[in-house]
Order: C-alpha cells, then sequence, then structure tokens
C-alpha cells in the first residue's frame, strides 16, 4: 500500500473514530441526542463526498464490527447501493454476516439490507429466501413480508403473494393490507375467469369482497360472470353496486352498464336509473350515457335540450363535442367550420391522461389496479375537470 492511501486511511479512521465517538456518548449525555446524530450524518456525508469509493470500501472492510460501529457499517453499504453499485453493498453487508462477532441482534437488521441489496440487482430468489427467513421475526417481520408481497406481485405469483399476505391479516392488521389481500384475489379470479372455470372465479371474488367491502374490481369481475351466464339485469345490477363503494369509478361502472343496456336493456327502465344516478354522482360519463338513452327514449331534440342544460351547470370538453355533434346534425349543420371544431376538440382530448394516480401522481389512459409506479392498489382514478369527468 503506497504512502498516500496509508494517509488517506489514517484520516479515514480518526474522522469515523471521532463521529464513533460522539455518537457512543449519546446515553451519557441525553440533552445531546439531536446534535449528536445529526454530527454523524454529517460526517458521514463529509466521509463519501471527499474520499474514494475504493478508500471507503478498503476501510470498512478493517474497522471493527461491535454494537457502535455497525450502524457505520449500514450506512455506508446503504450509501454504495443508492449510488448503483449494488456489488458493493451486497460485499458489505455479506462481510457483516460473516463476521462472529457480530451482536446478534443486529442479524435480522443486516439480512433485511442484504435482502434489499439483492433486489436491487434482480437476484430475486436469493431475496425470496432471506425474506423467508425473517418473516418470523418481531421486529422485521412484517417489513419482510411486505417486501416478499411485493416481489411477487412483480413475478405475478399470486398464489403466493396471497399466502404472505394472510399472515399480514391475522390478528391486528393494517386495513390496507386487506385491500391488498383483496386485489390479489381478484388476480386470482380473474386467471379463474380467463380459463373459463367460472365456479372458481365467483368463489374467489366473493372472497376478495369479504376482505374489502369496497373492492371495485372484485363487483366487476362479478358482473363479468353474470353477463358470461346471461344473466344480464343482474350484471346491469353488479355494475350499479360500485357506486356504493366507490363513487370515483362511477365512469367505468357506466362504461359497462351501457354496454349490457343497449343489447340487452330496457330503455325506459335505464332513464330512470341513469336520471336517479346522476343527481347523486353527477360526472360526464353518466351524463352522456344518460343523453344517450333518453335520445332513444324520446328523441334527439329532448336529448339536446337535456345536454344543453346540464352543460351551462357542469361545463365539459366532451359534452360539448357531442352537443355540436348533434345540434349540427339535427340542424343539418355539417360547415367546415364545425367539422373543425369536433375534429380539435377530438385531438386535444386524445393527447391527455384519463386517469391519474391520488398517491404518486402517475397519470395514463388505462386503467391500471396496480400503479406500475408506487405499486399501491386501487389508486389510480379517472380524472376529474372540465376535459375529463
Amino acid at each position: 500500500m503506497d504512502m498516500v492511501l496509508q494517509w488517506l486511511l489514517l484520516t479515514v479512521a480518526v474522522a469515523i473514530g471521532w463521529a464513533v465517538g460522539r455518537y457512543g456518548s449519546r446515553s451519557r449525555r441525553s440533552s445531546g441526542n439531536i446534535a449528536d446524530e445529526d454530527s454523524v450524518r454529517d460526517r458521514l456525508q463529509f466521509l463519501f463526498t471527499n474520499y474514494s469509493d475504493e478508500a471507503v470500501e478498503n476501510f470498512v472492510q478493517s474497522l471493527a464490527v461491535n454494537k457502535d460501529t455497525v450502524s457505520l457499517h449500514l450506512s455506508i453499504g446503504t450509501h454504495f447501493r443508492n449510488k448503483g453499485e449494488t456489488d458493493r453493498a451486497i460485499l458489505i453487508h455479506q462481510n457483516l454476516l460473516a463476521r462472529p462477532e457480530l451482536p446478534a441482534r443486529y442479524t435480522p437488521q443486516v439480512t433485511l439490507e442484504l435482502a434489499t441489496d439483492y433486489l436491487n440487482a434482480g437476484l430475486l430468489d436469493r431475496a425470496e429466501s432471506l425474506l423467508h427467513q425473517l418473516m418470523g421475526d418481531r421486529e422485521y417481520g412484517r417489513n419482510a413480508s411486505g417486501i416478499l408481497i411485493e416481489l411477487y406481485q412483480q413475478e405475478r405469483e399470486w398464489d403466493k403473494a396471497a399466502q404472505v399476505a394472510r399472515t399480514l391479516t391475522r390478528g391486528e392488521a393494517d386495513p390496507a393490507m386487506f385491500k391488498t389481500l383483496s386485489y390479489i384475489t381478484c388476480e386470482l379470479s380473474e386467471a379463474a375467469l380467463n380459463r373459463d372455470d367460472r365456479w372458481a372465479a365467483q368463489k374467489l371474488a366473493k372472497e376478495a369482497l369479504e376482505y374489502d367491502r369496497s373492492c371495485v374490481r372484485a363487483t366487476f369481475l362479478l358482473m363479468k360472470l353474470q353477463f358470461r351466464a346471461g344473466n344480464y339485469r343482474e350484471a346491469g345490477n353488479q355494475s350499479l353496486k360500485v357506486f356504493t363503494q366507490n363513487p370515483e369509478f362511477g365512469p367505468e361502472a357506466v362504461d359497462r352498464l351501457m354496454r349490457i343496456e343497449r343489447e340487452h336493456g330496457d330503455v325506459g327502465r335505464l332513464v330512470r336509473k341513469l336520471r336517479k344516478l346522476y343527481q347523486q354522482y353527477p360526472s360526464t360519463s353518466l351524463l352522456l350515457a344518460l343523453v344517450e338513452s333518453v335520445e332513444r327514449a324520446s328523441g334527439r331534440p329532448a336529448a339536446i335540450d337535456l345536454l344543453r342544460q346540464e352543460l351551462e351547470i357542469r361545463p365539459s370538453v366532451r359534452g360539448l363535442l357531442r352537443l355540436v355533434e348533434m345540434a349540427g346534425y339535427e340542424k343539418g349543420m355539417t360547415t367546415d367550420e364545425g367539422r373543425l371544431v369536433s375534429r380539435i376538440g377530438h385531438l386535444i382530448l386524445a393527447n391527455r391522461p384519463i386517469y391519474r394516480c391520488v398517491s404518486c401522481g402517475f397519470a395514463g389512459q388505462q386503467l391500471h389496479w396496480l400503479c406500475p409506479s408506487c405499486k399501491q392498489w386501487e389508486t389510480i382514478r379517472p380524472i376529474q375537470g372540465v376535459e375529463a369527468e
């Protein structure tokens, strides 16, 4: 080792030793807890900023392992992982676990860090094995189980995800976990429906509703099952339940309802249902469905009057375009200007997102039950506003 590196390691040792000394003294100076913790973070940041990763890694290899230095090992491992140098993070955490002097109470924490390294490196089998080892741990078991569920969701191993989620719903469980289990069960129901096992699909959809009564996806699955069985009226009734579960998904329910009613419904009954729903849960989708039904039942002039009146109260681009099309067709106004207005309006709508995640802001034109960005269930909703609902 050359002279420069020796001096570098000596400087690093002094800096970290000083930080450890201050950090270790916090139990003796309770009034200085916050200052000491901030000082440790500042010293570590100084170390990461001013010295090469190789020097830091060499120092870690020579740094003793005890209750006062474990947090430093973990911080440096996290530093490498956050920089994308996962292989170095893995080596640091593997080194910690291999050291016989590592206090036993830190083993689960280091194991969880190593599992996270493996996940970041794409070594899913190794991560899965470590996470299973941690599931029974009192302090880290719940966290490990949650990560394991995310892993299985990523791999679309829904049976395994359901098994882990069920362990987290025993006793005093977080309500969010019941929602997660409900939607995982919906994935199993959807798979059964795709292979035309209707009995299993129905059983699983009902089970999903037992975990979470507000699970709209389970209701849509039951609606689809009723439709396949030819029970069109019951299928329509299932779609209406969505409004009491979560009105924000009303536009999705209306879309499905109209597909059924166009072919198998009673127009008069449909108009009465839609009027009642629109009074309770006004939206552009509901209004356009109501206008379509009124046109079928009472003619285009009545539908145009209804649409014009409602747009004055709740303006929307979609509603306006529909009014232009209906009024122009009714009065024979097929001018170039009218066609241009309609074309521009449709182009505006075609390029905007339809759905947005209420948790992370992810937006797109397709409904995802599991947000691709923040990995939460049922957080993507139809966008509200003049250009949307």
